[in-house]
């Protein structure tokens, strides 16, 4: 097999053999999408295992995939996303993570539906952000980094980061304001003040 293919190869060769095309295609991109990840997240097994996923899923939808950039921007893509909606799905507000606690303080059903109604929107709303303010966003309030550490890891300006986070904690703000006005003071809390 060629070593090197390009992307129009590639999908020739996925329609005629997907076995060796997805083959390639783990040889080709598997570490440089481990660094991808590991980048957002140093942590090498889960590095391997959310690109693992991506690949997986990519070769469950080959039949329905449209890619309408380069295959190497959709598939860093693909794994930065992945890797994103990862530290946002382990990372949900808790007694022990991300929510100050409350002492001895209970929730009645109804607050605690609001607060899931909230974590929804909140996800949706961060969801919705720019990929380079989701990915600084989620590595300042779900990773916990310093805006010095956030530039070193992407590689931009501390100031840039600074800015993400402020544009980010804006859009916030502005899409969630029902539920400032409703004084649900928990997503005061976390989208600061």
């Amino acid at each position: 097999m060629q070593t090197k293919l390009n992307d129009q190869e590639f999908f020739d060769l996925l329609s005629t053999n997907a076995e060796k095309a997805f083959e390639w295609l783990f040889r080709r991109y598997f570490t440089e999408l481990c660094q991808v990840v590991y980048r957002v997240t140093p942590d090498e097994h889960l590095a391997q295992d959310l690109v693992q996923e991506v690949l997986y899923e990519l070769w469950r939808k080959r039949d329905q995939l449209t890619i309408t950039t380069s295959l190497r921007a959709y598939l860093k893509r693909a794994v930065l996303n992945r890797t994103l909606n990862h530290l946002r799905d382990n990372r949900k507000w808790s007694g022990e993570e991300g929510m100050p606690e409350i002492a001895d303080q209970e929730f009645d059903p109804t607050e605690n539906m609001r607060a899931e109604e909230l974590q929804q929107r909140v996800d949706a709303a961060i969801d919705e952000l720019p990929e380079r303010c989701r990915m600084v966003f989620v590595l300042s309030r779900y990773e916990e980094l310093s805006y010095r550490d956030i530039a070193t890891e992407l590689g931009i300006a501390e100031k840039t980061v600074e800015n993400q986070v402020s544009k980010a904690l804006k859009y916030l703000r502005e899409r969630l304001q029902p539920f400032l006005k409703d004084g649900l003071f928990l997503l005061i809390l976390w989208l600061g003040t």
